[in-house]
């Protein structure tokens, strides 16, 4: 058996994904750089994904930039703009439950003198609005906020931010981290009022090592690299051809298919919840609603160890996450979870199941199985 429930972690490369990466890496492997027509060849590849995501994003295909993926995205969004735009100010709004690739950038920031606010969540991770309304000033750069966070789910009600950025006397910067977002909904930052979006292909079965970021054209950017002055000078360096590919057919594939995977996730997702509800003091975190990603579940089990439930259910050829991917070996908890309140003792007891649009009904009910029967001998042996 092999059960596959970490996709919030990374995706599993599609055939006809991996089968463009290896036509360009063995037959179109030029330089797009280079003028001979082996890198005119190249580059048609970097072209056409632009348009490809242009045409997703309904933004121009010069307001894309390839990057190495979600972190060099969300990195240059934020080190990027905060730089070049000092001096119009130097304060920065983020959310509380931000992922590492912008909570750190962000505390380098805040090193090299720039303040910040950190806006609360209620209870379901959601950003409480009115919060930012009072955070706004006239020295604020930039907002920071992510469609869907990686833990938990929850959507982020990321028109109501942008309407209240844009009512305001001030005129910030929006930046949304969209990984988690991108491939699971349809987002049109021009219409959002989003003026930086990041995105990261192996979340949606393109490969790992390749994402890349929309910047309006208002937007002043500083690049973070230097070098050959590839794409337009902002992101120097050799563009990873295969990977661009790659990325450009796995959201086409995504977006072709959009409406139907959404509806089939939410379908496992409320299996999952169903099937639960038999098993004592077992909890889910974040929103249960239609502010939920249809992807993400968030669970607590009381009186288990996260690290014991995920080994147990490793035996059992089930792969699942005791949270984020990134934070994982750290050890040092999930912020997530602090800030939307959970109690101290199931902090340490929470399990991230994460699906994709080819998991099966059958495989969240063979693991719904396992959980029920493992369980309650987990408990006796933790409370000995």
């Amino acid at each position: 058996m092999n059960i596959y429930f970490d996709n919030a972690a990374t995706t599993v490369v599609l055939p006809e994904v991996a089968d463009i990466v290896y036509k360009v890496m063995t037959k179109d492997y030029a330089n797009p750089s280079s003028l001979h027509i082996k890198g005119v060849e190249a580059e048609r590849y970097i072209k056409r994904t632009k348009e490809q995501l242009a045409n997703i994003l309904k933004v121009n295909k010069k307001e894309i930039i390839f990057t190495s993926g979600g972190t060099e995205s969300n990195n240059m969004a934020l080190i990027g703009t905060a730089f070049a735009n000092k001096r119009s100010g130097n304060h920065i709004i983020v959310s509380g439950i931000e992922h590492s690739s912008v909570s750190a950038p962000i505390k380098y920031l805040e090193e090299e003198g720039f303040k910040v606010t950190v806006l609360p969540v209620d209870s379901t991770g959601r950003v409480i609005v009115e919060k930012l309304k009072e955070a706004l000033c006239a020295d604020t750069i930039i907002v920071s906020v992510m469609y869907v966070n990686n833990e938990i789910g929850t959507i982020q009600p990321i028109s109501e931010i942008a309407e209240v950025i844009k009512q305001s006397d001030f005129n910030p910067l929006f930046h949304v981290d969209a990984i988690q977002g991108f491939g699971k909904f349809k987002i049109y930052p021009k219409k959002l009022g989003i003026d930086l979006l990041s995105i990261s292909g192996h979340k949606f079965h393109a490969p790992k090592g390749v994402g890349a970021l929309y910047i309006a054209d208002k937007v002043k950017i500083n690049s973070l690299l230097y070098g050959g002055g590839q794409q337009n000078d902002l992101r120097s360096g050799t563009e990873n051809v295969p990977a661009v590919a790659a990325l450009g057919l796995a959201a086409d594939i995504a977006y072709k298919n959009l409406e139907q995977n959404i509806s089939h996730m939410y379908t496992l997702r409320n299996l999952f919840i169903e099937e639960l509800k038999t098993i004592p003091e077992v909890f889910v975190n974040g929103a249960l609603d239609e502010k939920a990603a249809p992807h993400i579940l968030n669970i607590s089990f009381k009186g288990v160890r996260s690290e014991v439930l995920l080994h147990t259910l490793e035996e059992k050829g089930i792969y699942v996450s005791a949270g984020s991917a990134c934070t994982d070996h750290k050890n040092k908890g999930s912020n997530v979870l602090k800030n939307i309140g959970l109690d101290k003792d199931l902090l340490e007891t929470t399990i991230r199941f994460s699906f994709n649009a080819y998991n099966t009904c059958d495989e969240v009910l063979t693991c719904v199985d396992v959980i029920k029967e493992q369980l309650p001998i987990l408990r006796r042996f933790s409370r000995k």
